[in-house]
Order: structure tokens, then C-alpha cells, then sequence
């Protein structure tokens, strides 16, 4: 059953009149926090918080505001962790995740993982915890993975990591020749650009249609990147592989423009794997409803090799293009821009030089 059908359907369970009834969460038994023997994380507590239960009809609507504290328990810093929160297997609504990425745990350290997020389990359904918290994923500095990766986070997560690694080094880059006042004004400028991107958002209106209506499709070439497009379509992309290596995933973005003229990047579901040699070509398929708009261009967002590499746009060449402007900057830039702001330059100063 797809997502869309799911989120349709919780929210037209969530508008049922009344007859609705709140219930407890017992934080012994509502809960299961089940990890692997071998995890190299550990748990160390939870806490559930204002988390609670409410039926309506058939259904009870789980609202998790929990944490759960882990440690790190191997021999490896880690860089990111991610968690399946399942309420029901096969119910609609009934699983969802966690991630926290642009982290920097060292051995025996530990940390927090919030989960707010809302489920939806049959009050019929059989007996036992109400959910269950498992990891899917454990991301290390080396790149290297542990977990059952059910949700692909292994790519996701090394894409965050090798982004954050790019981020950083760039604001490295900037400290050393430029100084304190240089990092300062290049994060007021982040800061400037995240604002403006808001804004932009809030004015573009983006909306799905019944049939397509594009009129137009175009694609951008990103410097550097390891697979070129050659021509946009109503269906997709069609790209050619230009590295020496295999690639099996593909993830494309889209810029839109509204009919007066404003631009902003549409988030899509993820690209299928494919399987492209090198110097193979291939279609990669436009995924998502149809828009509104009258012109789309794509572009190629990330790529992951065969052997789980990735390859993600450098801060240069995001700089002479217009993704610079309209893409969502990496959790770890969000993060550092966050540490500026709060706590000064000094702050984001020792972080920088931290790792």
C-alpha cells in the first residue's frame, strides 16, 4: 500500500468525530527498545515523556514524544544513527523512523535520540508492547555501516556524513585564510541564504495536479558530477555514466518555476537503484505526482557507487550554479550555522577545529 494512501487514511481517521479516549502509555510495557547483541551501541535509558494513546473507532493513534539514550559502545566515533519505530507491521501509518545525523560520538560516549512522531495501530491488533524501537542503522567516521539497513539508511546517512565532511572542510578552508572575521561573514551569509530560501518556499506555490501539466522540462549539468544528462522528459532524465565505476543509485532533484517566475527545488520520492555501467546510459524516471507548473528542469542531487561510496556536489560547484540558492543546506551546515548563532564565533570556532 503506497505512503500517500497511508497518510490519507490516518488523516481521515484522525478526523472521526468524538468517542475518542485517551490511555496512559506504561512506560514497562508500552515500549520495547529491542537492539541487536552485537550492536555497538548500547541502551542506557528512554523515557516517553508526554507521549500518549488516544481510540477513535478502530484505531488507536499513538503521539511519541520519547527519547532514547544510547552509548557508544564499540571502538569507532559515530557520525550518525538511525531507528525503525514500529507500531504495526502491516498497518497503515503503522511504522515510521528516526535519524540524527552530523553527530560526533566517541567511544563510551552518550547521546540522545528524540522520536516524535505520530503512529497508527488496530486496537485489535495482538497483544505486547504498543512499539517497538529498532536500529536500522549505525553510520561510523570511516563511512563504514553496521545494521539491517531495511530503510536504506546506509545511503542516506553517508550521504549526510560525506556532506558534512565537505561543509566542514570548506569552513576549515575559510577559517585558515581569512580568520575569525571571514568565517563570521561567510555564516551570516548562510544564515542570509537559509532565510532567503524560506522565503522563497513560502511564495513558490508548487501544487500536484490530477494530469500533467509541464510545459516545458530542461536539465542542468552539475560540474564534476560522475553521471551527465542528456535530455529531460516527461517520464525522466535520461543520464549517461562518465565515471570509470559502476553506479546503482541515482537520486535526481527538480527546480520548478511557478507562473511568476519563482524557482525552488521539489522534493521527490527517492530514484530507483539502478544498474549503469560505465559509459552506459540510461532513463532515471521522474518519481512523484504530476505539477502544476510551467517549466521543470532536473538535475542529478547524489550518486552511490557500487561499492557504497558517494559522490554529492562540492561546495564550488554548488557555488556557480543556481542549486546554491534554492537547495536545502546539509543538516551538518544547518547545525554549524546553529552553533554561530547561539553561542558566537568562538563556539563555532573550537567546533570546526573539534574533529
Amino acid at each position: 500500500m503506497s505512503s500517500t494512501w497511508n497518510r490519507f487514511l490516518l488523516a481521515l481517521i484522525l478526523c472521526l468525530p468524538a468517542m475518542a479516549q485517551d490511555i496512559a502509555l506504561d512506560p514497562n510495557t508500552s515500549v520495547k527498545i529491542d537492539l541487536p547483541a552485537d550492536s555497538p551501541l548500547t541502551l542506557i535509558s528512554s523515557t516517553l515523556g508526554e507521549s500518549r494513546a488516544t481510540t477513535r473507532g478502530g484505531a488507536l493513534i499513538l503521539d511519541l514524544h520519547m527519547s532514547v539514550t544510547l552509548r557508544n559502545a564499540g571502538f569507532r566515533r559515530v557520525r550518525g544513527v538511525t531507528l525503525l519505530i514500529t507500531a504495526q507491521e502491516s498497518a497503515p501509518g503503522g511504522k515510521g523512523s528516526v535519524a540524527r545525523p552530523s553527530i560526533d560520538v566517541t567511544p563510551g560516549q552518550e547521546f540522545t535520540v528524540p522520536v516524535e512522531l505520530r503512529l497508527l495501530r488496530p486496537i485489535q491488533a495482538a497483544g505486547g508492547p504498543l512499539v517497538k524501537v529498532q536500529l536500522d542503522g549505525v553510520l561510523f567516521d570511516d563511512l563504514s555501516f553496521f545494521g539491517p539497513n531495511k530503510l536504506n539508511s546506509q545511503r542516506a546517512m553517508t550521504v549526510w556524513e560525506t556532506e558534512a565532511q565537505r561543509d566542514r572542510a570548506y569552513y576549515r578552508r575559510i577559517l585558515q585564510a581569512k580568520g575569525e572575521k571571514g568565517l563570521r561573514e561567510e555564516m551570516l551569509a548562510a544564515l542570509t541564504r537559509q532565510a532567503d530560501r524560506q522565503k522563497l518556499e513560502s511564495a513558490t506555490n508548487v501544487t500536484p495536479s490530477p494530469t500533467e501539466h509541464v510545459a516545458q522540462y530542461a536539465y542542468l549539468a552539475v560540474p564534476h558530477s560522475p553521471v551527465e544528462p542528456t535530455e529531460a522528459t516527461a517520464s525522466g532524465l535520461d543520464v549517461i555514466n562518465r565515471s570509470g565505476r559502476p553506479i546503482r543509485h541515482i537520486e535526481l532533484g527538480w527546480i520548478a518555476r511557478d507562473g511568476e517566475g519563482h524557482e525552488v527545488a521539489v522534493l521527490t520520492p527517492p530514484t530507483a537503484s539502478v544498474a549503469l555501467a560505465p559509459g552506459q546510459k540510461s532513463r532515471v524516471p521522474r518519481a512523484g505526482k504530476p505539477l502544476d507548473v510551467p517549466r521543470l528542469t532536473g538535475f542529478v542531487k547524489q550518486v552511490e557507487f557500487n561499492d557504497g561510496k558517494v559522490w554529492v556536489p562540492t561546495r564550488e560547484d554548488l557555488s556557480a550554479s543556481p542549486l546554491f540558492r534554492i537547495l536545502a543546506p546539509s543538516p551538518e551546515e544547518q547545525r554549524l550555522a546553529d552553533v554561530y548563532n547561539k553561542k558566537g564565533i568562538q563556539a563555532l570556532m573550537a567546533d570546526l577545529n573539534r574533529y
